[in-house]
């Protein structure tokens, strides 16, 4: 099952937005080819920067937040995909150690923890 997100347009596209939008599958193929060649990070995440003309990766994090901002929907999706890249990479694995920064006052990282 591959997520489809269903966010609503909130006005025309713009000529980059539809060329990748036509090039998804192009996109998506080069990526599954370059996987087969390199291991990719187990979990990251890339900001874009889009300029209306051109598009950018400005940032890679390695530890990315967000699991609390999962629809209820998507949620079971992504634990399957958890659970599938964590079997890939180490079978033998029974449990995992998640060890949160102690001192923070941001909510949104205490929910993403919660959530994991």
């Amino acid at each position: 099952m591959v997520p489809h997100l269903i966010t609503a347009l909130s006005g025309p596209l713009l000529e980059l937005e539809s060329k990748v939008l036509e090039a998804t599958p192009t996109i998506e193929r080069w990526f599954r080819l370059e996987w087969q060649e390199h291991t990719p990070p187990f979990y990251c995440s890339v900001d874009l920067r889009n300029s209306g003309f051109k598009l950018s990766p400005v940032d890679t994090n390695l530890f990315p937040g967000g699991f609390n901002n999962l629809s209820p929907e998507m949620l079971p999706l992504a634990v399957q995909a958890a659970m599938a890249a964590i079997e890939k990479i180490c079978p033998e694995a029974k449990n995992l150690l998640l060890i949160p920064e102690r001192h923070t006052r941001n909510t949104f990282y205490l929910q993403n923890i919660a959530c994991l």
